[in-house]
């Protein structure tokens, strides 16, 4: 049996992480051109690749076609703003986590607006996109239905999954009409509002059908 090739070291980077840093250039043109503020009408793997300053054989790398690439970027998008929200919500009080959850997603946003387009933004009708929001939203939903069966040791009912369906959509269409210039409220001030619309939802009694 014959030794497998092994892949030399290109200017001192191993052939793994060159693919790694390909895909990350893609993956970041992918965010420049879904979330830019003008969105092109159709993406093309030419017109990604050139974004991201890689030939078009390296798009096949890494992504099977179009629609998988843009399942990549949103995939990637939310990982990062759930790991740190995850974060920022453990690290708060009970009472002030809300806001903690709250105020990081719109930090994020506020810093990246390319991010708030992809996530939010009403003018983004791609189908991959559109499907991967209505999961997002759908997962969303049955996590704080799992926060709330546990903080207030009731069963999974269709009281909760009304309310936190109502609440992931309810934020979610309130920071996209942020995002359009439709609700004129500074960061903190839209993160107060939220946050304390989202305090009025711990009343128990809202979970139980008695």
């Amino acid at each position: 049996m014959e030794p497998m090739t092994q892949v030399r070291p290109y200017r001192g980077v191993e052939a793994a992480e060159r693919v790694a840093q390909r895909r990350r250039a893609l993956l970041e043109a992918g965010l420049d051109l879904l979330g830019g503020e003008d969105a092109p009408a159709e993406l093309t793997v030419r017109g990604i690749c050139g974004r991201a300053g890689v030939s078009v054989r390296y798009f096949y790398e890494s992504f099977a076609d179009k629609d998988e690439f843009v399942a990549a970027v949103f995939d990637w998008v939310v990982g990062d703003i759930a790991a740190t929200t995850q974060a920022a919500v453990a690290a708060a009080p009970r009472d002030e986590q809300n806001r903690a959850g709250i105020a990081n997603l719109v930090r994020v946003i506020a810093g990246d607006p390319r991010v708030g387009r992809l996530l939010f933004s009403s003018k983004l009708s791609n189908a991959v996109l559109v499907r991967k929001r209505g999961e997002l939203g759908g997962l969303f939903a049955a996590l704080s239905g799992q926060h709330v069966t546990n903080a207030y040791r009731v069963a999974e009912n269709e009281w909760i999954k009304a309310t936190t369906h109502f609440v992931v959509g309810g934020v979610a269409q309130a920071i996209s009409a942020w995002l359009a210039g439709e609700i004129e409220l500074g960061d903190d001030e839209l993160v107060d509002q939220l946050a304390a619309l989202l305090n009025q939802l711990a009343d128990a009694r809202l979970y139980r059908s008695e």
